[in-house]
């Protein structure tokens, strides 16, 4: 094992010689960030990418002024989908140990799994990596059941098992339990819903190669609230939860939904499918009905839903929709104080309307003349939700994956957002 590189933390300027503005100095004992108070953990972390850069697989976070945050920033930006890497902490007290561990072990979690190929990780797999991580932190509290393939179409989730029925892989939906009261009676407190697309090709509408290479991730929204409920509880969640996970491959086979299908849901909605690559809202519909049945004081669905919210945000922010002003206010809240980006975008009563068929009481996708693509998708959304003017929150994932590295962050998953909703479970 090589030796491993001291970094250190000073509040005064580096030497001339490296610049007056530069982040970072080296010399014979390691190498120094040089923190400005305007934004040092996103400077931390642009530094911890440079380190890593450089080949630097194994260092030490050395001295004084390594706090949880901190040390959190620096791994953010060190860490990355290839190779191994080492990091020495500096000493935290108990709490804050306990608190940078359970980051570790959750988001790191969410990550590897967003990065996984879609040749490991398909439906089944992807709801019992889940089952496993939720069991790791409270397996005492939980419960759940897996229904999969034909099962699905005779209970009548006729979404999920219309997209995933064209994969060799059957579709799955997770439906678990976290009930810390024990009392089998005891209210549930919130409803989750992930979107767990294992691999999108978009179906007969076929995505190009350029758009089709990162689909493996479209099942990031699943990752990303599990990881958010496994955070919750680690931070002491004492509510009865329940998480669906709507999972499915979208290929294309002779069994595959085809344009011009209408899908008729529990509730009696019928949608018409005019576009086989809107599939997430197809299978969130299934989940969203089941989570307004258990009369929840708060819905949350994530989902990678759509292009048009990463057109608007980059992969800078997560797109959150609502018609709960206050509970868009209480989710804004956490997320600042977990330094998390979200960005709300418009969700109006009008973008309901903006799904037009002539065949179904909807259609999966608006057309030319409504062309807010991630406010109507919003918008379908909430004809699955029993009462959609209160208590749910929508996030479309856009800041969920990146194809190439940036100045902040390596190729592939974030694990944005974790924290976040998970300091909004914890805080109601």
């Amino acid at each position: 094992m090589t030796e491993a590189m001291k970094i250190t933390l000073s509040t005064a300027p580096a030497d001339a010689r490296w610049g007056d503005k530069a982040a970072y100095s080296i010399n014979d004992e390691g190498i120094t960030l040089h923190l400005n108070g305007k934004d040092d953990l996103g400077l931390i972390q642009r530094a911890a990418r440079k380190i890593d850069g450089q080949g630097l697989k194994h260092v030490q976070l050395a001295g004084e002024g390594w706090d949880v945050e901190k040390s959190w920033a620096f791994w953010q930006g060190y860490r990355a989908p290839k190779g191994t890497r080492k990091v020495e902490w500096a000493q935290l007290n108990d709490a804050d140990q306990k608190e940078l561990d359970n980051r570790l072990k959750i988001i790191d979690w969410v990550r590897n799994t967003i990065n996984a190929p879609a040749e490991e990780l398909g439906p089944e797999q992807l709801a019992s990596r889940a089952v496993d991580l939720l069991c790791d932190v409270a397996c005492d509290q939980v419960s759940y059941r897996i229904t999969k393939g034909e099962d699905l179409r005779e209970q009548n989730y006729m979404g999920i098992h219309t997209v995933g029925r064209g994969s060799e892989r059957p579709p799955v939906l997770l439906a678990l339990d976290y009930n810390p009261t024990g009392n089998p009676e005891a209210p549930v407190f919130a409803a989750l819903v992930g979107k767990g697309i294992t691999f999108d090709s978009g179906g007969y509408s076929m995505k190009q190669s350029a758009f089709m290479d990162s689909m493996k991730s479209d099942m990031g929204g699943a990752a990303t609230i599990t990881g958010a409920l496994a955070f919750a509880i680690t931070r002491g969640l004492n509510k009865r939860v329940k998480l669906y996970l709507c999972c499915a491959d979208n290929m294309v086979s002779g069994n595959a939904f085809k344009l011009g299908d209408i899908i008729k849901y529990r509730n009696g909605k019928t949608v018409e499918v005019m576009n086989t690559d809107a599939e997430g809202r197809l299978v969130l519909a299934d989940g969203l009905i089941d989570a307004s049945a258990q009369k929840t004081e708060l819905i949350i669905d994530c989902a990678t839903l759509t292009g048009a919210a990463k057109t608007a945000l980059g992969n800078d922010y997560h797109a959150l929709f609502s018609f709960d002003d206050g509970l868009v206010n209480s989710l804004m809240a956490s997320a600042a104080q977990e330094n998390e980006p979200f960005w709300r975008l418009p969700l109006a009563e009008f973008h309901r309307n903006q799904l037009p068929s002539n065949f179904a009481e909807l259609n999966n996708t608006s057309n030319a003349s409504f062309p807010a693509g991630a406010s109507t998708a919003a918008g379908f959304l909430s004809h699955f939700v029993e009462n959609y003017h209160q208590g749910w929150l929508h996030v479309d994932c856009s800041a969920t994956y990146r194809k190439a590295a940036v100045e902040q962050w390596s190729a592939g998953a974030t694990g944005l957002g974790v924290r976040a909703i998970a300091n909004l479970l914890t805080s109601k």
